[in-house]
Order: C-alpha cells, then sequence, then structure tokens
C-alpha cells in the first residue's frame, strides 16, 4: 500500500493500516457480487448512506462506490478512491479514525483471531464534509469481504450513513459488533492506553435486537408486530425492556444512543 507522505495529517488513517501489516492480505481475492449484495443486506441504515469496497491492496485506486456518494459528498463514483473520502473527514476528527482503525484492526487479530474477522462489524461515527460544504455526523460501519488462505484481509465494505438528523454528538467510542449474536467490543475509548478491551455479550435479547432496528427504521409497533408477526402488546413489553436496559426514557434518546454506541 503507498501512502503519499505530503499531507501528513491526512495520511494518519492509511499510516494506522500499516502499523498492522500482517493483517491484510498479500494477493488479489475476488469478490463475488451476490456475496457484497448479501453483506450489504446486513448493515444497519436509517438514513442517507452510500457505501464503497476497499482493496487495501490498491489503496490508491478508484473504489466500487455507490453512485449516492455523488450526492452526499459530491465525489464522482467513477474517480473515487479512499483517500478522497478521507479527505472528508473533519480536522478535528481525524486523530480519533486513525485510533479507531488501528485499534479495530489490532483488536480483530491479537483478540478476536484472524480467522474470526468475518464475523465482526466495525462501527464509530465522524464527522464528513458533505456536498453543501457543511460537516454533518456520519455513521462509519466496516465489514471484511474477502480474505486470502492466511485470513490476511483482502477487501472490505465500509457504509457511512448519515446520522445528523438522530444525533450531532459523537462519543469517540469504537465498537466491534458480532453478527452472529456472539460476545462483541463496546464503547471501546481509543485514546486510553491503558484500556484493554474486554468481550461482552449484547445487552439485548435476538428479538429485541430485531425489534430495535426496526425502530431505528422508523416502523411504528403496528408495523413491527405484523413483520415480526407477534402481537402489539408484546411487542410494547419489548419496547419497554428495551428502554429500561438503555437506561433511556424515549424511543428517539434510544436510537441514538444504540447508534453512537455502536448497539445496532
Amino acid at each position: 500500500m503507498g501512502v503519499d507522505e505530503s499531507q501528513p495529517e491526512h495520511n494518519l488513517i492509511q499510516r494506522a493500516w500499516r502499523n498492522v501489516p500482517d493483517f491484510f492480505a498479500r494477493r488479489d481475492i475476488a469478490l463475488p457480487q451476490r456475496q457484497l449484495d448479501q453483506f450489504i443486506a446486513a448493515t444497519f441504515s436509517t438514513g442517507a448512506s452510500y457505501y464503497y469496497v476497499l482493496d487495501f491492496l490498491h489503496v490508491d485506486q478508484p473504489m466500487y462506490v455507490s453512485d449516492s456518494v455523488e450526492r452526499i459528498l459530491g465525489l464522482s463514483p467513477a474517480d473515487t478512491n479512499i483517500q478522497n473520502i478521507i479527505d472528508r473527514v473533519h480536522p478535528d476528527d481525524l486523530a480519533f479514525v486513525s485510533r479507531a482503525e488501528e485499534a479495530a484492526i489490532t483488536i480483530l487479530s491479537r483478540d478476536i483471531g484472524m480467522e474470526q474477522v468475518k464475523n465482526y462489524k466495525i462501527s464509530y461515527c465522524t464527522r464528513l464534509k458533505t456536498n453543501d460544504g457543511s460537516y454533518r455526523l456520519f455513521n462509519h460501519q466496516a465489514l471484511i469481504l474477502a480474505t486470502d488462505e492466511t485470513h490476511g484481509v483482502a477487501k472490505s465494505l465500509g457504509i457511512h450513513t448519515d446520522i445528523s438528523h438522530l444525533t450531532t454528538t459523537n462519543n469517540f467510542k469504537l465498537s466491534l459488533l458480532n453478527l452472529f449474536g456472539g460476545e462483541s467490543y463496546l464503547n471501546i475509548d481509543v485514546f486510553d492506553e491503558n484500556n484493554n478491551p474486554m468481550a461482552a455479550p449484547s445487552p439485548f435479547t435476538d428479538r429485541e435486537n430485531d425489534i430495535l432496528r426496526l425502530l431505528a427504521q422508523g416502523k411504528t409497533s403496528i408495523v413491527i408486530a405484523e413483520t415480526l408477526k407477534i402481537s402489539p402488546n408484546t411487542v410494547k413489553n419489548h419496547r419497554k425492556n428495551i428502554l429500561k436496559k438503555a437506561e433511556c426514557k424515549t424511543t428517539g434518546q434510544l436510537i441514538s444512543k444504540c447508534i453512537s454506541e455502536g448497539l445496532i
């Protein structure tokens, strides 16, 4: 991976990847379109969003990027590479994003194990400069799409969702969520050098997670009940339990907290 050193403040993120070189693949890996579609369907989005596929062996080249990147960030989908997106990160957030990226791949390789990297989603928030010149808060989600025979990471899927309509406050924390309901690493303070991240089970049950995701999509209790084929009263009881566990009083506060803390 080549890194242009002429703009050091904007190359912190690519440099963070270089600090854990054994994490990445050493050869190109093909990615079937069907597999990409499955990963996109598994991610969470509750606002304007775009996605991209990052090839770590060719970080300087244009990526596969959704057309919505032009409407949201003002970037051409045909010409966008990862540095173009990094350049949209708010200058005050660059250090955090760099630390979050390095912490994520360190935890994946050291604590979780390379054979498990596809089972986790990386999540944190940062401000990005949008098409109209303003900075808005986005939720960054990344999933590993392809690895080589040694489990070195070749390609990842990044999804950026505008969540500024839900919250404008960034907690500057990193989460790694197990996609299959296992233990996750939540609310990691990447600036605390003495912090030893520990895996913990989700605070919500599988059913509560289903309801939480539908709530975040703006679904009503009646629609949720119909979708999950349960009674509206059951949904109501689950909502009460979710609010209690999250220590929130309103659904808006709940969704804001769960997104910013990487719980969904």
